[in-house]
């Protein structure tokens, strides 16, 4: 718990510098003139950004202080910190339908976040465990808030292990959830291989059990959710549990919602199951998850399966598609196969 409390009062003492920025000198400077001749460009008035913004501005924002560079996916390594927004699809090779403003809409809305105290981030590895295995200080649980005690999901990203697509399709999958009243992690995990990945899962779920009370989430009839790379991590969980992947002996999720995956195996002991895929999806072939889906129900396991029509892969929350509304499908069925009431929602805000 020392670890935690300690997080927690790191990451006020951040707001509350950033906030003293803004008073006493508002705006960020911006860098000196790349050989490619663009500039970063200055935050005026505020820490909000434009399309116009690049990807050192979104590093260093000051409410980001300590994360910044998990929001967007730079996990590959390869990147021009001098690229504008207005070209963050670039850094998303295997999504669909990633829009500039989105990606910055979402941005915005976590500094509001974490400027109320909204959002955290927070370390499920201890330092001992970072400096036996260096790959570990690469990870770390994005916290929204929802209604105190209120169920948790947590939140897997695609990217083929090779990045970690949260900005598409892990942070504006949490704000949607946070509005509706549930606590929201998005887990920030190694990329590199299946295995890695979901023991990470593993850990991060150890981590939030253990302290359940200090973040004030329930523990009961909690969800993971997870699209493409990240649909496998949350479907390992569901199927053989936590303990098997180096974490805590774990209850089962109550519902494991699925998004555009190849994976195909399963157990006839897995939870509940939402499953989503475009009929164009050229990478998680609609057959293959239609396939596990019958076998799934073949088992016993209640399974909810959509597919929608011109669709391609990674489509995220799936904004101005025939995907659009998914997650509210979703979080019905949580709901659905929930033992407890359903949480009392705020207005539902779909973001674009």
């Amino acid at each position: 718990m020392k670890r935690l409390w300690l997080l927690q009062v790191s990451v006020a003492g951040v707001l509350m510098l950033a906030i003293a920025a803004c008073t006493i000198a508002p705006g960020i400077s911006p860098s000196p003139t790349h050989e490619d001749g663009v500039r970063t460009q200055t935050m005026e008035n505020d820490l909000h950004l434009t399309t116009r913004h690049t990807v050192r501005d979104v590093v260093n924002l000051p409410a980001f202080a300590g994360f910044g560079k998990f929001i967007l996916p730079l996990d590959r390594g390869r990147y021009d910190e001098a690229m504008p927004l207005e070209r963050v699809a670039s850094l998303l090779p295997y999504h669909s339908h990633v829009t500039a403003e989105a990606v910055v809409h979402t941005i915005n809305d976590m500094v509001d976040k974490a400027a109320s105290g909204e959002l955290g981030f927070y370390d499920f590895y201890t330092d001992r465990q970072k400096q036996l295995d260096a790959t570990k200080a690469s990870t770390g649980l994005f916290f929204f808030r929802g209604k105190p005690g209120a169920p948790f999901a947590v939140i897997c990203p695609g990217g083929g292990f090779s990045y970690v697509a949260s900005i598409h399709e892990g942070f504006p999958h949490a704000l949607a959830l946070s509005q509706k009243g549930y606590n929201a992690f998005v887990l920030q995990y190694r990329v590199g291989g299946e295995r890695i990945a979901t023991q990470d899962l593993a850990a991060a779920l150890s981590f939030i059990f253990e302290n359940a009370a200090a973040l004030a989430v329930s523990t009961k009839d909690y969800s993971l959710w997870g699209s493409s790379a990240g649909a496998r991590m949350v479907a390992r969980i569901g199927s053989y549990g936590a303990g098997v992947y180096g974490g805590a002996d774990l209850p089962r999720p109550s519902t494991v919602v699925m998004a555009y995956t190849g994976h195909t195996d399963f157990t006839e002991q897995d939870p509940p199951t939402f499953a989503v895929v475009g009929d164009r999806d050229g990478i998680a072939s609609p057959a293959t998850m239609e396939r596990r889906v019958n076998a799934l129900r073949g088992a016993g396991v209640n399974v909810e399966f959509h597919v929608y029509r011109g669709v391609g892969h990674g489509f995220g929350l799936g904004n101005g598609t025939a995907a659009e509304g998914w997650l509210d499908d979703a979080t019905r069925f949580w709901e659905d196969h929930s033992s407890s009431p359903s949480t009392p929602a705020a207005p539902s805000v779909r973001l674009s």
